[in-house]
């Protein structure tokens, strides 16, 4: 595999792509003269979006939608196919965060985010996989890639982000079945996971996009919920590591054949301990073991005085 087929011509579908990794990502494949299906929920945002990109010298096909509704995703689907025929990169991109201890979320939350981060990767995959298997079988030159955007926080369990890391780990494991269950039936369509750590992206205020129908007004944020909103803020804030680094690194997956993508390989340690959890049967290791001071101070902020 390669990306010699990820050029002039061929075509990419991003959702989330009015910002963050989605934006970066829909940026180099216009350098490259793709076709871009740029899909997001901010209609501003989108338009803007596409305005750049054109100028980029791609061809744009701007759709809103809001990927946790299956039929706008269907819908994105059939406008690809006839604009541009069947992609050849699918990256399931768009997701919201909510943070707060796991008991705390309402009922809203979970359908929130496992909507978006959950079923909205769901939807990519149900609706493009099945068309790029068929251009696959009808052309022995085609090549797919599906790339599907979890986090660090789908392979271990930071406290106070539980909705959240329940949703990312639904995608780690949806987007490592759907590898195998690739690999059972071509060679010609491949999957991948974006595991980010802390990225300066929009995520940390996606409540912003939140639909009003998941919306308790009634429902003020506890205090482990704004803890988690400041120290989201702060740490993505900080990050070091761009969404356009980021998104290279998607596309090198891609020529390079690699399923799991990560922005911050040296935070693989806290992975490596949570198998060794598992394996020996000991009790989770405290995630914040090597900051104990943010741990401390959790703990102080959450606990009864």
């Amino acid at each position: 595999m390669s990306d010699r087929h990820l050029g002039r011509g061929d075509t990419a579908v991003i959702t989330g792509a009015a910002s963050g990794f989605g934006l970066e990502l829909a940026r180099l494949c216009a350098r490259r003269g793709m076709n871009i299906v740029a899909a997001d929920v901010q209609t501003d945002a989108l338009q803007r979006a596409q305005h750049e990109l054109t100028a980029l010298g791609a061809t744009v096909l701007p759709f809103r939608l809001d990927v946790s509704h299956a039929q706008e995703v269907e819908a994105m689907a059939a406008a690809t196919a006839e604009h541009f025929g069947v992609p050849h990169l699918v990256f399931n991109n768009a997701g919201v965060g909510a943070g707060g201890l796991i008991w705390e979320h309402t009922l809203a939350d979970w359908q929130w985010v496992i909507g978006v981060n959950v079923m909205g990767v769901a939807h990519g995959v149900r609706v493009f996989t099945p068309l790029m298997l068929e251009a696959a079988a009808r052309d022995p030159g085609y090549e797919g890639h599906v790339i599907n955007t979890a986090s660090m926080a789908g392979l271990v369990n930071p406290p106070n982000m539980g909705v959240y890391n329940v949703s990312k780990h639904a995608v780690v494991a949806l987007s490592e079945t759907l590898y195998h269950d690739l690999s059972l039936v071509t060679e010609q369509v491949r999957a991948h996971v974006l595991c980010p750590f802390f990225v300066p992206t929009g995520i940390g205020h996606s409540e912003r996009n939140r639909p009003q129908e998941l919306s308790d007004a009634k429902a003020r944020p506890t205090r482990s919920q704004l803890i988690a909103q400041a120290m989201t803020d702060k740490a993505v804030g900080s990050g070091r590591v761009s969404a356009e680094t980021v998104a290279q690194f998607v596309l090198d997956a891609v020529r390079d054949d690699r399923f799991y993508v990560y922005s911050h390989p040296n935070a693989l340690g806290s992975v490596q301990t949570r198998m060794e959890d598992i394996l020996q049967q000991r009790n989770p290791t405290d995630p914040l073991k090597d900051a104990p001071e943010m741990g401390r101070q959790l703990r102080a902020a959450l606990r009864p005085r």
